[in-house]
């Protein structure tokens, strides 16, 4: 698959959590401009050198690391933002006194859909969603599956038109309810929907005690580039 519009969007580099470590930075648009993704991705239960069922979040910067702001050919692109899957995020809604049925606003937090996968530090397959927050203020929703092989992670993805989050209930204030769901829809002009994405990314265990041997690795650094754009 080729990048002909390539801007660079970051948000679905979540799943490097499953790469094995010791990987070389290696550039994933195939055109046009690329952006770098720093960030932490935490692994439940560890990855080990057994295969196995695991769940994992993600949070990271974009275009904040060495190689500086993001670069893109489509003309208003954002330069800088934040991407995630898996958190909670605290958003702002409307709450609903359970004994009067008066209204008032609040914050709660949400739930992100956790991605999961399925492998070893050797071999494994992921499936998620990312979210992308730039730094004009938009949004950009990305579905995404990846393949590892050791130190090495292939991902593709497809931005999509919203993320449905689900409520944590224990954040809402005792005598009030809130909305069960609340949805992020992907708003930013540059990243429009049905744009695929297309990553290479490195994995590096944050203590050098985790080695997939002896002790799994439960929390990783995550570099990268990711470009996307319209398949050629």
């Amino acid at each position: 698959m080729g990048i002909r519009r390539s801007n660079i969007v970051l948000a679905a580099a979540l799943s490097a959590a499953v790469a094995g470590p010791g990987a070389s930075l290696v550039g994933a648009a195939t055109g046009g401009g690329e952006c770098q993704l720093q960030g932490v991705a935490n692994i439940s239960p560890p990855l080990a050198s057994a295969s196995g069922a695991f769940a994992y979040n993600f949070t990271g910067g974009l275009g904040t690391g060495p190689l500086g702001a993001c670069q893109s050919n489509v003309a208003g692109a954002p330069t800088t933002g934040t991407v995630s899957a898996g958190i909670q995020l605290p958003e702002t809604v409307t709450l609903t006194n359970t004994s009067t049925g008066t209204t008032t606003t609040g914050t709660v937090l949400y739930q992100e859909p956790v991605p999961q996968g399925s492998g070893s530090c050797g071999n494994s397959t992921t499936a998620g969603a990312a979210l992308a927050v730039w730094g004009d203020g938009k949004n950009t929703v990305i579905d995404y599956n990846t393949t590892g092989a050791l130190a090495a992670l292939q991902l593709q993805g497809t931005i999509v038109a919203s993320m449905t989050l689900t409520l944590v209930a224990s954040s809402v204030p005792a005598g009030y309810t809130a909305p069960s769901t609340y949805t992020i829809s992907t708003d930013e002009p540059a990243f429009p929907v049905g744009e695929q994405s297309l990553a290479l990314l490195t994995f590096s265990p944050t203590t050098p005690d985790q080695n997939c041997v002896t002790t799994g690795v439960s929390s990783a650094n995550i570099n990268g580039a990711v470009g996307i754009g319209s398949a050629s």
